[in-house]
């Protein structure tokens, strides 16, 4: 089975669509949403409605904290993330934020953890940057794969059974062979903000039946995102950084 893993998709349309439709065309069969479907941009309505739909399907949804904070619960951001949050919530309907608080922190499927952040503590909403950082979230957990998003970088850890922790950088459409009885954490990268350099949205492919996973580059169009952000007069940076992928 194919698994397409699709995270931090902030309310970009563009970018939620373009991935969906590359993995409708490769064929998964299963779709997770690692979390943060809201934030950032300016379609939160629209891209939880699809998400909506998506889950009413089978597909599995798990929360992220830009979701968190737009129905309401504590949170802590920068100032243009706390403006669009603020904005969020006013273009949100009752049904949609419904379905955010539904939202289960993280998510077990076999062998594998869905999660938006680091699995030591999902609830804190901690980043997985570094070797040390993805080793705590794999030993707080027993699953031999998690796959979570958070910080929009593509990254793959794996832990040997002697516990040495390798990092290995990702390369769009190659897949790796997730091996045992090696332990993996695998970070999708953005859907709606990359911040790796690349504006073309990424996501992940996961192929169960082979243990071998690849990260997706999509292109989409940044410029008419980057307009619905203008228009609904979300900060300058918030639409410019969508050209850089930064």
């Amino acid at each position: 089975m194919l698994i397409a893993l699709l995270a931090d998709i902030h309310s970009n349309l563009e970018a939620f669509r373009a991935c969906l439709d590359d993995a409708e065309r490769h064929g998964a069969a299963r779709l997770v949403l690692l979390g943060d479907l809201v934030g950032y941009g300016a379609d939160p309505l629209a891209v939880t409605r699809l998400a909506m739909e998506r889950v009413a399907g089978g597909a599995i949804a798990i929360l992220g904290n830009h979701d968190a904070a737009a129905i309401g619960r504590p949170h802590r951001m920068n100032p243009e993330a706390e403006a669009a949050i603020l904005w969020t919530r006013t273009a949100l309907d009752a049904e949609a934020r419904g379905f955010l608080a539904t939202l289960p922190l993280e998510r077990e499927e076999e062998d594998r953890l869905y999660v938006h952040a680091d699995a030591s503590r999902p609830e804190a909403w901690r980043y997985i940057t570094d070797a040390e950082e993805a080793r705590r979230s794999m030993e707080a957990v027993p699953h031999r794969l998690t796959f979570a998003g958070h910080v929009h970088v593509p990254q793959l850890y794996g832990l040997t059974a002697t516990e040495k922790i390798t990092r290995f950088r990702p390369v769009s459409g190659v897949p790796v062979p997730l091996l045992r009885p090696r332990r993996w954490c695998a970070v999708m990268g953005a859907v709606g903000q990359p911040r790796d350099g690349d504006p073309a949205a990424c996501y992940g492919l996961y192929d169960t039946d082979r243990s071998q996973l690849a990260w997706m580059r999509v292109p989409y169009d940044v410029a008419t995102t980057a307009g619905k952000i203008r228009a609904a007069g979300l900060p300058e940076r918030l639409a410019a950084r969508l050209f850089r992928g930064a």
